[in-house]
């Protein structure tokens, strides 16, 4: 029997810690605008005053551009709050989920809001901590409306279209969905996050497939574990964030696993600049050990990969979302280390 696997290379990271400007904090997911500039969503809890400015879109390239942010913490229209996700339509207007706001807002690519709405319940069309979002072909947009187990369908001004799932572990049911994203066929994928798995539906939101697949033996070490956000490309395959384990998965489009990536690092470009403006700190990192023995887990809700990469600089530590850039690149965003991680795919092997 023959095994496919994937060759993904790490390339580079881009980004580093900062409050604000050239940097990154808690980065909890990113899309790309139709001129290929990435725009990053910087969660950067808690919600404290001091913290609030932190809560904004930083735009960049995946060539390490800085070309500006916009937006801040707060409850009026055009702030964040909890911000989760977000997406970019046909018209290149950029929407914001946001989980404790229960609203989504919409700019366009200079920053300015455009719309905002949504609200808190469990009716049709009411929000309850939305999570992933997806644009379709017809620039609806899907939300995974995670506090209500479902997912819902809008159109671009906020008109509830249709709903799908409901609370359970069956075909078709969610617990706590997470990430969304669709295939060329306009297939929606969904972040089963409390069900560890992966579903499949059609454009209808009829239930085609989950992965694993139902009593497949999977061995623990290829388990995928509360998984967050991914996506898919042209050839339909599956790129996930799988947030309980630090690592991110690939799947052809049958489920199996083809490549399992657990993180890879150089110092980036804004951050070598940093530390030769502060020669100080930086010879303070090169007498650290950035790759230390890990003792075994002791605190509560740890795991060993969890310790391991809160310790490793180089692992991945809270990965959320996947994207693809259309040239090749896998870009991840790395929240609890304030990067993004860039792989180029060399195509699969047999």
């Amino acid at each position: 029997m023959t095994t496919t696997t994937a060759a993904i290379r790490y390339s580079h990271t881009v980004g580093s810690l900062s409050n604000q400007g050239r940097g990154f904090q808690n980065p909890v997911d990113l899309a790309l605008d139709s001129q290929g500039v990435i725009y990053v969503l910087n969660r950067a809890g808690p919600e404290l005053p001091l913290r609030l400015p932190y809560k904004r879109v930083s735009m960049c390239t995946v060539d390490e551009e800085y070309l500006g942010e916009f937006g801040a913490g707060g409850t009026a229209p055009g702030e964040f709050w909890w911000p989760s996700a977000l997406a970019f339509d046909r018209r290149d207007r950029l929407y914001v989920a946001d989980e404790a706001l229960n609203r989504i807002t919409v700019f366009n690519t200079q920053g300015e809001t455009l719309d905002t709405w949504g609200e808190a319940g469990a009716a049709p069309g009411q929000l309850n901590r939305p999570s992933g979002i997806a644009v379709d072909a017809a620039d609806n947009l899907l939300v995974a409306d995670s506090g209500n187990h479902r997912i819902q369908m809008f159109t671009a001004d906020g008109r509830f279209l249709q709903s799908w799932g409901g609370f359970g572990d069956g075909p078709g049911r969610f617990n706590t969905p997470w990430g969304l994203a669709l295939d060329s066929a306009g297939s929606v994928y969904v972040s089963d996050w409390g069900n560890d798995r992966i579903q499949k539906l059609d454009a209808a939101g009829q239930y085609l497939a989950q992965f694993p697949r139902p009593g497949a033996p999977i061995p623990q070490e290829r388990r995928i574990r509360r998984p967050a956000g991914l996506c898919v490309d042209a050839e339909g395959i599956i790129y996930v964030a799988d947030w309980g384990n630090e690592r991110v998965r690939v799947l052809s489009p049958e489920g199996e696993l083809l490549a399992t990536l657990r993180g890879d690092s150089q110092t980036p470009t804004w951050a070598n600049e940093y530390f030769q403006a502060n020669p100080e700190e930086a010879a303070l990192r090169l007498e650290a050990d950035l790759s230390p023995a890990v003792a075994p887990p002791g605190g509560f809700g740890t795991t060993p990969d969890r310790e391991e990469s809160a310790n490793v600089e180089k692992l991945f530590w809270g990965p959320t979302s996947v994207k693809l850039d259309g040239r090749g690149n896998l870009l991840v965003a790395d929240s609890c280390r304030h990067r993004i991680q860039v792989y180029r795919w060399e195509g699969r092997t047999e």
